[in-house]
């Protein structure tokens, strides 16, 4: 008996992302994600850095290798008039209106920012904003110079 014979071989192609929706809809959820741990760690008093992964190539040598970098990570909340905190959703550099004609989540304290950021992505997460997605992700197409009718 050879020890391919032990393995179940059969004919597959690997298929592709081929909807963009849900990409779009991916970053988005992440970018949440990034804004919730910066909530927590201002919560309990740290600071939290995001990084990036950046390939620099050695000029000596031609050698690349990748380095972690730290990422500019602004919070989407802030303090209104009345002592209330807002909180945008932003797509890109473009804030993501969630119901029409508003484009602000007020909540009391930051604890509350940490579970209306947790409902966001979750309702992102099941696809509740993908209209929204698709015509903000046209106008920062439409602000690179793109047309992705």
């Amino acid at each position: 008996m050879s020890a391919l014979s032990k393995l179940k071989f059969v004919s597959m192609k690997r298929q592709e992302n081929s909807n963009p929706l849900l990409v779009k809809r991916q970053k988005l959820a992440n970018k949440i994600s990034e804004q919730i741990q910066l909530a927590k760690a201002n919560q309990s008093g740290k600071k939290y850095k995001a990084v990036k992964v950046r390939k620099i190539t050695d000029l000596d040598t031609g050698e690349q290798r990748e380095v972690e970098v730290p990422k500019r990570l602004k919070p989407w909340w802030w303090p209104n008039e009345q002592g209330k905190i807002c909180i945008n959703v932003r797509y890109g550099a473009r804030v993501l209106e969630v119901i029409e004609g508003k484009n602000s989540i007020e909540v009391e304290n930051l604890a509350a920012v940490i579970t209306a950021l947790e409902v966001m992505r979750a309702a992102v997460e099941q696809g509740e904003l993908d209209e929204r997605i698709n015509v903000i992700s046209k106008l920062v197409n439409a602000g690179f110079g793109r047309d992705l009718s």
